[in-house]
């Protein structure tokens, strides 16, 4: 027997609201949901996940999942929780970022068109772009008032804020756009449910009181709480920007970082979110770290079970083969497999030096790549005292005064990583 989609999100703390008499409807058979994904860029950030994991949950429950890819809706752009308006997108953009984003999606939910509760992408795009003006107006717009949509949270808070742009009249209309996403839904592909995070609410019930007065239809709705952190600062930010889904823009070592870094207590609230690990191997996993919290191991089984969701197995054990070389766990073997990316990536902010091809084939006395040619160490004799007391490496080997840095040592064709002690490393840029 199939799980009860609401209980699941409920013991993973995944409602904020639900309509009465949803969880009944669920019950009764197969359903059709929907979320809407916002097209803005070729790529989900970490802050999409949520409302990709509830469609993942709905599959996983007999249910079916469409993705709506909010192609008219983002040349518009959503009011709710936005203090300005949004940077309009081409078509060609649009097309663009579907494409990727449809790639992303497939990790998570079944495409394959054979079974009946398969997923599908849909683009409100393609049911937007021939509707004119006019038709809308009259076809959608005469069924919900003025006071009707001036009295919801996203439209009040803007009209309210101390911005002196106010919100555009283009902008105004964007809960009618999605109102109509949902009945266009509802009366092609039978879709009885919206799902979105918790600012989506007033959009998602203008979709069912249109779906009411146009179809006379009974529709649901529900939503997840937006996601915070314990310690105030925004979730799914980093200082270099958004945790993407895209290994390009946040590589498999940097995710994977994301999540191991999480505080105890976002990580006993994440690991509900953003695994699908049962609630009983949940529950033991707490207890364990409850127990031995110095062992991170819920940032642990986060991180691996997140990032081997969207990277893949491959680039998981990179990423944990990565995070061991900041660790002192890894040889120079290790290190030699890094690409170029994850290198830096994991070497961000330690000092550098370029030094020459020529003199890496000539082979580069130690004395100069500590100091002469680099100024990692201050002085020369600051060096030889250091060799001679066994604290320098390279790519983690023990050295002495008379090795010589060749070919042989080079990472990736063009790094080499010194280090005194445990703790303090210096790259050699090889040009």
């Amino acid at each position: 027997m199939a799980k009860n989609f609401i209980e699941e999100l409920q013991w993973r703390g995944m409602i904020h609201d639900v309509m009465p008499g949803t969880e009944e409807h669920l019950l009764e058979g197969m359903r059709a949901a929907y979320v809407g994904i916002d097209p803005t860029a070729d790529s989900l950030h970490i802050g999409h996940l949520v409302g990709v994991m509830m469609l993942k949950h709905f599959q996983a429950c007999g249910h079916k999942p469409y993705a709506l890819i909010g192609g008219a809706t983002g040349m518009i752009g959503d009011p709710s929780g936005k203090s300005k308006e949004r940077n309009l997108l081409t078509e060609d953009d649009l097309l663009h970022n579907q494409n990727a984003i449809k790639g992303q999606l497939a990790r998570f939910l079944e495409f394959d068109a054979a079974e009946p509760n398969a997923a599908v992408l849909v683009n409100n795009y393609d049911w937007m772009k021939n509707f004119s003006f006019l038709e809308f107006i009259r076809d959608v717009g005469k069924h919900i008032t003025v006071n009707y949509m001036m009295a919801k949270d996203s439209v009040k808070k803007r009209l309210s804020s101390e911005s002196a742009e106010g919100m555009s009249f283009t902008e105004f209309t964007y809960q009618l756009v999605q109102g109509y996403d949902f009945l266009h839904l509802y009366n092609e592909n039978n879709c009885t449910l919206q799902m979105g995070g918790s600012d989506q609410w007033g959009n998602i019930t203008t979709g069912t009181e249109l779906i009411r007065r146009i179809a006379s239809g009974k529709a649901f709705a529900l939503t997840c709480p937006l996601i915070t952190k314990a310690d105030g600062t925004k979730f799914g930010k980093t200082e270099g920007g958004n945790v993407w889904l895209d290994a390009e823009r946040t590589s498999p070592y940097k995710f994977y970082q994301y999540w191991l870094n999480t505080s105890d207590d976002d990580a006993e609230k994440y690991i509900k979110i953003f695994t699908f690990l049962s609630k009983e191997e949940i529950e033991s996993l707490v207890a364990s770290h409850q127990e031995a919290p110095h062992l991170r191991g819920l940032q642990k089984t986060l991180a691996e079970e997140i990032t081997k969701m969207v990277h893949g197995e491959e680039n998981l054990e990179n990423a944990i083969k990565a995070s061991d070389i900041l660790f002192g766990k890894s040889t120079s073997e290790d290190l030699k497999t890094l690409d170029g990316k994850t290198f830096l990536d994991i070497f961000e902010g330690v000092p550098q030096a370029e030094v020459s091809k020529e003199e890496i084939q000539e082979g580069l006395d130690m004395i100069g790549a500590l100091s002469a040619k680099t100024g990692f160490l201050k002085s020369n004799g600051d060096a030889r005292r250091e060799l001679k007391q066994n604290s320098i490496s390279v790519n983690k080997n023990k050295v002495k005064e008379d090795y010589r840095i060749t070919s042989d040592d080079l990472i990736n064709n063009k790094f080499v990583l010194l280090q005194r002690g445990k703790k303090n490393y210096f790259v050699l840029v090889v040009n």
